[in-house]
């Protein structure tokens, strides 16, 4: 038991109160948090989807529009859950001070951290939620079966979030997090499947791209749900998401208790 509160800290139900806070100022600007979960699919659609789609009009055996729909939705709960964790939690910690504010009371930093990245995931969930009923107008999802998007929308945000609270830990100043922002969401938008086959590149770009992209198997499980093309494999690229998000989870309490403990 000693070994495993080692590993894992006690996080108890007041990590809700940190998700909790993070939702009623969300609420309060919902204006603008609400409206580019509907114009982003729409852009992306337009442009990509049907512009381009014009010019390949198939792509993987389906219609290039339903080839890149979920590819936007994964896209879009990555983009959301890392960067709240990112940019908006370390303006949390150092300009706003909140994390300060919040351990000060009996909440613990390890509370904070799991609250933020509980939210980061929320993030992830709200933006899937409202983009699905777009797609279903452009008839480029099927319902109910991309309904499975929204469960697999929060555990991808989970870990997406994880990840990014773990650069939130090191960056020495907010303007640093654009590295990880152009080194590694960057490559992951391009190279992770989503707006062509994995298979048209070469053989070693697929390795990294299974191995060290997590958007990869985002992407792979959003298809599987909104074309309903279930497999075997699925298993595997949600194992692979499952435990990336722990490992990254674990590894962001450490590395915030470090940073906020002096």
């Amino acid at each position: 038991m000693r070994y495993a509160s080692a590993i894992v800290p006690p996080v108890s139900h007041l990590a809700w109160r940190v998700w909790q806070r993070n939702l009623t100022v969300f609420i309060r600007v919902w204006r603008v948090n609400f409206i580019p979960p509907f114009l982003e699919p729409v852009l992306y659609l337009l442009a990509l989807g049907f512009g381009v789609g014009a010019f390949i009009p198939v792509m993987d055996g389906i219609p290039y529009p339903d080839f890149v729909a979920p590819a936007i939705v994964a896209v879009s709960v990555m983009n959301a859950s890392f960067f709240e964790c990112t940019y908006a939690s370390f303006v949390r910690m150092y300009y706003q001070k909140t994390f300060e504010a919040i351990i000060s009371t009996p909440v613990t930093i390890e509370e904070v951290v799991t609250g933020e990245i509980l939210w980061g995931a929320t993030r992830g969930l709200l933006y899937c939620s409202l983009m699905l009923p777009v797609l279903a107008l452009f008839s480029v999802v099927t319902l109910p079966g991309a309904l499975l998007l929204i469960p697999l929308s929060f555990i991808a945000g989970f870990m997406f979030a994880s990840i990014g609270m773990c650069f939130t830990s090191l960056t020495p100043d907010i303007e640093t997090l654009n590295y990880p922002a152009f080194l590694f969401i960057t490559p992951m938008f391009l190279f992770s499947g989503t707006f062509f086959p994995l298979d048209l590149l070469p053989a070693a770009i697929q390795y990294i791209a299974y191995a060290v992209l997590p958007l990869t198997h985002v992407v792979i499980l959003a298809r599987m749900c909104t074309l309903q093309a279930f497999s075997i494999d699925g298993l595997w690229h949600l194992a692979w998401v499952l435990a990336a998000g722990l490992v990254f989870y674990l590894v962001a309490l450490k590395l915030m208790r470090r940073r906020l403990v002096v």
